[in-house]
């Protein structure tokens, strides 16, 4: 993972791209993998967790209509959250995560696993859904982060 963050903090800084994250069900892991990497700070303006209901409703605005309608883990809420993380930190790219880690929480609907990633560029948005099957809490969280550096290497091109 490291390799790949490294990828993703030299191509933000060769195209002079910033970027921002709101994250929930990865409690800060996917900030920690650019933070850990040297020069960063030219890239990295704002990493949020989000991890309750209460501050996806009061941080980013998420209608809390929506959460009641289609859940946190949403295709809906994760498009909330990446749309207004992006208005907030105004940077280049944003991207927002919102899922099911386990081993508990989940439902038929929503099984543990379920993981939304929305990532914005300009007037270009992209909400892709993920079900990451009989794993643990943290390989869910680690194939999250995974997917969403690659989702940012092929946003910034």
């Amino acid at each position: 993972m490291k390799k790949l963050s490294q990828k993703v903090v030299k191509l933000l800084s060769k195209k002079k791209l910033n970027i921002s994250f709101a994250e929930s069900c990865t409690g800060g892991l996917l900030s920690s993998s650019i933070t850990s990497i040297s020069g960063s700070s030219k890239v990295f303006t704002l990493g949020l967790i989000t991890y309750s209901n209460k501050s996806k409703i009061n941080i980013l605005k998420v209608p809390k209509k929506i959460i009641i309608k289609h859940g946190a883990v949403s295709y809906e809420t994760c498009l909330y959250m990446v749309n207004n993380l992006n208005k907030i930190s105004r940077t280049n790219i944003s991207l927002s995560i919102t899922g099911v880690a386990g081993p508990n929480g989940g439902t038929k609907q929503k099984p543990v696993g379920l993981v939304f990633i929305g990532v914005k560029k300009g007037n270009k948005t992209l909400i892709k859904k993920f079900l990451f099957k009989n794993r643990t809490r943290n390989s869910i969280q680690r194939s999250t982060v995974y997917r969403a550096l690659n989702l940012i290497l092929s946003f910034a091109k």
